[in-house]
Order: structure tokens, then C-alpha cells, then sequence
């Protein structure tokens, strides 16, 4: 690390099978090995934010469990247990190094509302300009639906949108991305760089490698599309390599880096938030010339290409857009409820119903196609 480097902010997700030994249990050793490495990036001037994985795993055995537990209550006490247990090591070690971490635990709901949403950013901002490092995670104990956030993979690729980051950097059990399976290819090549995601990447994703984590290839290929869509580049590595996070930050680690080459492909926070994190709640059917209208002239949907409405949402929500072909162009915020925007009184009035900065349709985020 060398003091003439950008300094960054940076995003570290670690999985569980990365923190935890074959029984699972905490591994101090890995543990060790891991704030070592961020304290060095720390000390070079950069901000971290960590997302850590684990916690189910550090305490499903001193719930009583022989084998990891599949009930949704166990893996929710377990993560009780764990995650206290993550903290308690993570604060040790990093204030024997002279830094504070601090502890953020949230769930999709937070953020899927705006306010918290911004909460959560104005939060994290604190902290990094106070030099704390944030360790995130999703609050398992409380999670109603399922346990994972789509995975602590997606998870990361939020947060480092949130906090408009630098760098994403995924570290597994495995190397990086390969053209095929390594595990039953001794041929398998390791792609260095990824500028474009193509069907055929997606199509390969495998599940999880590990029987400890929870997230597998295509969750970091979903991840890694995520934060290429917020301009951030995103490398996954192998976390057991020595120096594998300061290398990968100086751009020298062996894995796969998921790299942005086009800047328009870059949304700002509200379209971030309208993306990636809003929960539609209704939908607005439109014709032909308001699908011409978003996606060739990158305007505003007038009331007059609307054909249908769907829901009863009110004014500030966001709907999906439905063109002819019942094909959705995107999403955005809506200026009326949909009564208002129904009502056949007001049906002639020349309306905006959905403010051009307000929509991101899928063209915006997708990535193009070609490795």
C-alpha cells in the first residue's frame, strides 16, 4: 500500500464459511487474519465497511445443534447467539489496533422505506467521517420471511450503493469466476476481468459451494450487477490468500474483477433506491407512444399513454410500468394516486403521471451483453 494511492471507500463482505472452522465454530485464526488486513487498509487512510456473515453459523452448536439447523426459528436463535459472539471478537481485535467497530443490523423493510433508507446512509456516513467501522448485517432474529436478505452478497452490493462506495470486494471459498465448473473441470479458467454479464455467465451461476454459507456463485453475479449499475467495480477472491484485500484494492489480487467501463451506467441514490430497494404496489399499463416516449425520448409519462392502472396506490408510490406486450419497461414514483389518476374528470388534463426523473427503467440497469 503506498501512500500515493486513491484513497477509497470500500465495502468487504466475508462469508461464513471464510470466518468460521470446519465445525463451525468462530475461527480466531481467520478472524485475525481478516482485521489485520482491514486495519492495514485503515491505516493507509481508506474507509471500511464491513458485511459479515456467520452468525448463524458461530452459534448454531452452542444452541445445541449438531448440524447446521434448517427450521426458521433455530436459524434465528442461532443467529442470536452467533452474532453476539461476531461482535464480541470483531470489537476486541480491532481496538487492540486503536479502532472502534460498530454494529448495524437491518433488514429488507429498511430498505424498501426511503426514510429509513437515508437513515441508514446518514448513519453509516457518521461513522466512516468519525473513522468507525461499520459491520453490517441483516437482523436475522427478526426477519419474518426468510433469513437472508436475498444473501449477505446482495446485501453488501446495497450498502456500498448506499454509501456511493468505491469498491465492492466479495471474499468466499472460492477463487473467483470461472467459464465453467472448477469443482468438476480441471480445465476450468479463472476470468480475470468481467466488463459485461452476459446470460451465458448467469446461466453457469452455480448454488452455494459451501455447506456452511448461504450464497453461491449467482448471488454474486447478482451482487457483482448491482453495484456495476452504481458505477462501482466489484472483485471476488478467495479470502484464505495472503494480503488478498490490499492487493485487491491496489488491483493486484488473483480473482475475478467485475469492472465498469461505461459511466452512464451509474444511478444516482434515488434511482438506486427505486431500483433495487422500493416494493412496487401497484402497476400503470401504458401504450405504445408512452413506451416510445420512455425509452426512445427519455421523457415523462403523460396521463394520456395511460391504459390501465393497477392497485390502489397512493400519490409518492412506486409502480411498475406495463406496456402493450405486458412486457415491464421499469419502475417509478408516481405523481397521483391512482384514483386521481383514473379520474375521469381529470382524464383530458395534460398530467405528468411519472416524472422522467423518477423512473429507471430495466434499460438503465442492465449491463450489456459480450465478455
Amino acid at each position: 500500500m503506498t501512500p500515493e494511492q486513491k484513497k477509497k471507500r470500500v465495502v468487504i463482505k466475508i462469508g461464513s464459511s471464510s470466518l468460521t472452522s470446519r465445525h463451525g465454530e468462530i475461527s480466531r485464526k481467520k478472524l485475525e487474519k481478516l482485521t489485520e488486513e482491514i486495519v492495514e487498509l485503515k491505516d493507509a487512510g481508506h474507509e471500511v465497511v464491513l458485511v459479515s456473515s456467520g452468525a448463524v453459523a458461530a452459534g448454531y452448536r452452542k444452541l445445541g445443534c449438531i448440524v447446521r439447523p434448517t427450521s426458521l426459528p433455530e436459524k434465528q436463535a442461532a443467529a442470536s447467539i452467533g452474532q453476539g459472539l461476531l461482535m464480541e471478537s470483531y470489537s476486541e481485535l480491532f481496538l487492540s489496533h486503536g479502532y472502534v467497530a460498530s454494529q448495524i443490523l437491518i433488514t429488507r423493510s429498511d430498505f424498501s422505506d426511503e426514510n429509513r433508507y437515508n437513515n441508514v446512509r446518514n448513519t453509516i456516513h457518521v461513522l466512516l467521517e468519525r473513522g468507525i467501522i461499520p459491520i453490517v448485517n441483516e437482523n436475522d432474529t427478526v426477519t419474518i420471511d426468510r433469513l437472508k436478505f436475498g444473501d449477505n452478497d446482495t446485501l453488501a452490493a446495497k450498502v456500498a450503493g448506499l454509501i456511493q462506495s468505491d469498491q465492492l470486494i466479495i471474499l468466499s471459498d472460492i477463487n473467483g469466476l470461472y467459464d465453467a465448473d472448477p469443482r468438476k473441470n480441471r480445465d476450468a479458467k479463472l476470468l480475470e476481468n468481467v466488463y459485461h454479464i452476459t446470460p451465458e455467465i448467469e446461466a453457469g451461476a452455480g448454488d452455494s459451494g459451501s455447506t456452511i454459507g448461504t450464497g453461491g456463485m449467482r448471488s454474486k453475479i447478482d451482487a457483482a450487477k448491482i453495484a456495476m449499475a452504481s458505477g462501482i467495480t466489484t472483485f471476488l477472491g478467495k479470502a484464505g490468500k495472503p494480503n488478498i484485500i490490499c492487493d485487491a484494492v491496489s488491483g493486484r489480487a488473483m480473482g475475478t474483477y467485475f469492472q465498469v467501463t461505461d459511466p452512464t451506467i451509474n444511478l444516482n441514490q434515488k434511482k438506486q433506491w427505486i431500483a433495487f430497494h422500493s416494493g412496487p404496489e401497484g402497476e400503470i399499463h401504458t401504450n405504445e407512444a408512452g413506451r416510445d416516449a420512455i425509452l426512445m425520448k427519455k421523457e415523462s409519462l403523460q396521463t394520456n399513454f395511460v391504459n390501465k392502472v393497477v392497485g390502489n396506490f397512493p400519490k409518492g408510490a412506486v409502480v411498475r410500468i406495463i406496456d402493450e406486450e405486458n412486457e415491464e419497461i421499469g419502475l417509478g414514483v408516481v405523481n397521483f394516486s391512482a384514483n386521481d389518476i383514473l379520474d375521469p374528470e381529470r382524464r383530458e388534463e395534460d398530467r405528468v403521471v411519472i416524472d422522467v426523473q423518477d423512473m429507471v427503467c430495466h434499460l438503465d440497469i442492465s449491463i450489456p451483453v459480450g465478455l
